[in-house]
């Protein structure tokens, strides 16, 4: 059953290699419908999906996952998002008993102490969130591209998500560099996060986010006190090839 599940994914990757984001958007509504949804920080790849969604009149949902230590400058774009594009979001916070339970034995802030430790947060924070939002879902869409860090650099359009009971995780830009990515924002006058104006572009949760300085790789501000190969949250954790 794996091999041929593997198969079919090889096969639409073929399929949509040289497809656009907009095909990729509307092959995915069709496809499955309310069944596949749009996972929306904000970032800048993100609202480049949003305004497409919305450009296309595709009726995908978009959910949110609000960790409860984002910037303000987070909610600020998702507001002036909302307002522009009339846009309603599905918000995905962390459960009240695990949350108080890690703050009561770890303290605030115990992801600074060690890789495990950040990784629990993240789990807590996002992560079980996220396994709510794709609940009786068949697909989700991901802003992830392959430029963004050394940890996506073999992403495929089309991949099976083994953690989210093997539905498929589709990344409509995954080809798209950055340069790309801000002509189409500023081409399109999308609101975006003020804080990619300040030196940050990648942006998570406010303790855990730095600017940048140049010279230094896109996700370097991202838990800049790990190594560059653990800096994944647990949302984008993949599975060796096979």
């Amino acid at each position: 059953m794996a091999t041929t599940i593997h198969s079919t994914i090889d096969e639409l990757n073929r399929c949509l290699q040289n497809a656009s984001a907009e095909d990729v958007l509307t092959w995915s509504a069709s496809t499955f419908g309310d069944q596949v949804a749009l996972a929306c920080s904000f970032g800048a790849e993100d609202v480049v999906l949003v305004h497409l969604i919305s450009s296309l009149d595709l009726k995908i949902p978009i959910f949110v996952l609000d960790t409860g230590r984002l910037h303000e400058e987070t909610y600020d774009v998702m507001n002036r998002i909302r307002e522009k594009y009339r846009a309603t979001f599905e918000v995905f916070s962390p459960q009240t008993e695990p949350l108080q339970n890690l703050i009561r034995l770890k303290g605030p802030q115990s992801f600074y102490e060690s890789v495990e430790n950040r990784r629990e947060c993240c789990g807590v924070r996002k992560v079980e969130p996220l396994s709510r939002a794709l609940k009786e879902r068949k697909a989700w869409i991901t802003g992830l591209r392959q430029g963004q860090s050394v940890t996506r650099v073999g992403l495929s359009k089309v991949e099976i998500d083994e953690a989210h009971d093997g539905i498929l995780k589709l990344s409509p830009l995954v080809d798209w560099t950055e340069q790309q990515i801000w002509e189409f924002i500023r081409a399109n006058d999308i609101p975006y996060n003020s804080l990619h104006d300040k030196g940050f572009p990648s942006i998570g949760c406010a303790p855990c986010t730095r600017a940048t300085v140049p010279g230094e790789d896109i996700r370097a501000g991202r838990w800049w006190w790990e190594q560059p190969e653990h800096k994944e949250c647990g949302l984008h954790s993949r599975q060796p090839s096979h």
